[in-house]
């Protein structure tokens, strides 16, 4: 696809992850204020709410005060239509040749360095889906052996389960190592404790911009329409606490403590110049699982382990487009009996593993279950994450035109409360 070269008068380092083809979506504070939207570009954010009181923003059909509001949630209902007319109308006053917004330019932008992120929607319902090959692979020869990896109706459906929204946290915000029920080794009763096996999932995650009634389904056709854009996300996992619980019914305890994400949204705008072909299908999926055309999208990802007073460095590199099943499909799946959508709904993607070693997105993969620890540079070692031990994902897309980025997710893990 074609990429129209866009110049901009705003000062933008090279290599940025804002550039002026990006302009992600978050929710920003100075100095206590009430949070209220803005758009990264550079190292700077572009505050809406000021934009839409100064009127800026006439040419977009926005409710009044839309912008003032404490989470994205509104401005994402109005839909795809309005998300692209404000696109383009924030491309007209950033463009080189602007003369409008260059006289408000002093209060119109603030220093990313001194804002407080927060996070950019209020989320009302979780999915989390498993949709990487490599990784369930992995996991199901570890635990049922390699005859018996994938269950089977792994490659027939989106599998995922319905999961807690009020503990996903934005990029910054620590968590206590969470505590629960494990089955020690040999033993026939659980103990209770701190997880001794806390570990990361390497995931990104859509988020719903429209909405659906009840009985109503979204095709694959038109699953695209809905999606407002994708975020960075650590889908933590307390993997003995899960152990002991998910038979009969899936993750629980072992998950529900805490899930980050970045705070910018980027918006399937731009990342349409991204799009590729995924994995091949087979066996051929039912009929409402079709789709035509690229729906996968080349995303790099990358995840950082910083131990307490020491450097970070890389475990992990690995990319959006090695999922088997796509976004489409999975929101099609989600719906096809007639499950209502909201705006602001998140579904993560399940943890991206790619085939080679190095791209496994946990440390359950990456160390095979602890046996192969990772060495890192300060002499020492993690099976799974210590207390201090900060977790940083990255993502970026970059062609021979453009360059965007989705900034990071960080997050320092706590000691478990006594």
């Amino acid at each position: 696809m074609s990429i129209q070269t866009l110049n901009t008068w705003v000062d933008v380092p090279e290599g940025s992850d804002f550039s002026i083809y990006n302009l992600p979506y978050g929710i920003f504070s100075t100095n206590g204020d009430q949070p209220r939207a803005g758009v990264a570009i550079g190292t700077q954010i572009l505050d809406l709410n000021y934009l839409q009181e100064n009127d800026l923003l006439t040419s977009v059909d926005l409710h009044e005060g839309i912008f003032k509001k404490e989470v994205l949630n509104d401005f994402m209902a109005l839909g795809k239509p309005v998300w692209s007319s404000l696109r383009k109308r924030l491309l007209e006053l950033l463009d080189e040749t602007d003369e409008e917004l260059k006289p408000h330019a002093e209060k119109a932008f603030v220093k990313q360095s001194i804002a407080k992120m927060h996070l950019p929607v209020k989320v009302g319902d979780y999915t989390d889906f498993y949709s990487s090959e490599e990784h369930a692979t992995n996991v199901g020869i570890m635990f049922r052996g390699k005859d018996n990896a994938l269950m089977p109706n792994w490659k027939h459906i989106p599998v995922g389960y319905h999961g807690r929204s009020s503990s996903i946290i934005v990029s910054g915000e620590p968590f206590h190592r969470p505590q629960g029920q494990i089955l020690p080794k040999d033993a026939d009763r659980p103990v209770f404790g701190p997880t001794n096996l806390l570990d990361i999932e390497l995931e990104m995650a859509f988020i719903t911009g429209g909405a659906t009634k009840l009985g109503e389904t979204v095709s694959t056709e038109n699953a695209e329409d809905y999606i407002f854009g994708m975020v960075l996300f650590n889908d933590w996992s307390a993997r003995d606490i899960q152990k002991w619980e998910y038979v009969p019914l899936g993750p629980f305890l072992g998950k529900s403590f805490a899930s980050s994400i970045s705070p910018w949204i980027v918006t399937m705008d731009v990342l349409q110049y991204f799009k590729v072909d995924g994995p091949k299908q087979n066996p051929e999926v039912l009929p409402y699982l079709n789709f035509e055309g690229k729906k996968s999208y080349d995303i790099n990802l990358e995840v950082y382990l910083k131990p307490q007073g020491g450097e970070e460095q890389k475990i992990c590199s690995s990319n959006h487009k090695y999922l088997y099943w796509n976004m489409a499909q999975q929101l099609a799946h989600q719906t096809v009996n007639g499950c209502n959508i909201n705006a602001g709904d998140m579904y993560g993607s399940g943890t991206i593993s790619g085939k080679e070693p190095d791209s496994y997105g946990s440390l359950l993969e990456l160390t095979w279950a602890g046996n192969n620890p990772i060495q890192l540079n300060d002499g020492s070692e993690r099976k799974f994450l210590k207390d201090h031990d900060t977790i940083v994902i990255k993502g970026y897309c970059e062609n021979d035109e453009i360059r965007i980025g989705f900034g990071e997710v960080r997050t320092e893990i706590l000691p478990a409360k006594q």
